[in-house]
């Protein structure tokens, strides 16, 4: 409701500067024919961005998850390789890893990738250091009478971080994980820059089409807008979901 509130206060702003003469809200109006036609056109990038960011959400996951275990071993080579892991993909801006995959790669490695799996990887794996921290600080916060319950049952550790420790960790982390995963989406906007076709990349080719950069630009930013309230959405079902048969 508050985001709903701020957006009606802020629609006066954004519709009556449409009478003058510089606005052409025409080219991105359902009621006319050439507005829908580009509507159409990036509404279409939907598909393309989701995609995308659900991929490499999957894989930042599973990379700090693994990274976040490697970093709670005993051994202290195992944290070592934890902290440089996290410590350099933060340090490292996703846009130029992104770069850096695409055209990178081929050189290196004599590997050339496609469109998709340059993004897919570069934005996982930068987000997978996020996401080791939060698996991490998670892990850590179950009370230690739940290791020491889980020991006196007969559990190898593997068992006890998988039947144990990792459901109740997964129920605290999942709010800044959603978090996360908001965040891929919106650096899924980047893969743009070396031709994948989300939605950032359609409103792009729009502009340079139609010269209504302002116009096109603010439909984007809603679209935006729509997918990350609805990926809020579901995450609080599904918080609800979890929570359900636990205390407060």
């Amino acid at each position: 409701m508050y985001v709903l509130k701020r957006l009606a206060a802020l629609l006066p702003l954004i519709v009556l500067p449409g009478c003058g003469a510089n606005w052409g809200w025409y080219a991105v109006s359902p009621l006319d024919p050439r507005g829908l036609k580009n509507l159409t056109f990036m509404v279409d990038g939907f598909t393309s961005t989701i995609t995308l960011s659900a991929v490499a959400t999957v894989m930042a996951t599973v990379l700090g998850l693994a990274a976040a275990i490697l970093g709670l071993l005993p051994n202290r080579a195992c944290r070592t390789v934890n902290r440089a892991y996290v410590e350099l993909l933060r340090a490292c801006p996703p846009l130029v890893l992104i770069l850096w995959v695409f055209y990178g790669l081929p050189i290196v490695l004599d590997l050339r990738v496609g469109i998709f799996a340059a993004a897919a990887v570069a934005i996982g794996v930068c987000d997978s250091a996020f996401q080791a921290e939060i698996f991490r600080a998670g892990i850590q916060s179950i009370d230690q009478g739940q290791r020491d319950a889980a020991k006196a049952l007969g559990l190898t550790p593997w068992q006890q971080m998988r039947l144990v420790i990792l459901p109740q960790a997964v129920r605290r982390v999942l709010p800044p994980l959603a978090n996360q995963f908001v965040t891929v989406v919106k650096l899924s906007s980047l893969a743009s820059v070396i031709g994948y076709e989300d939605l950032t990349r359609r409103a792009n080719e729009l502009v340079v089409t139609v010269f209504r950069p302002l116009e096109i630009y603010s439909v984007l930013i809603v679209e935006y807008l729509v997918l990350v309230m609805i990926i809020s959405w579901l995450v609080r079902r599904l918080e609800r979901r979890l929570g359900q048969g636990t205390r407060s």
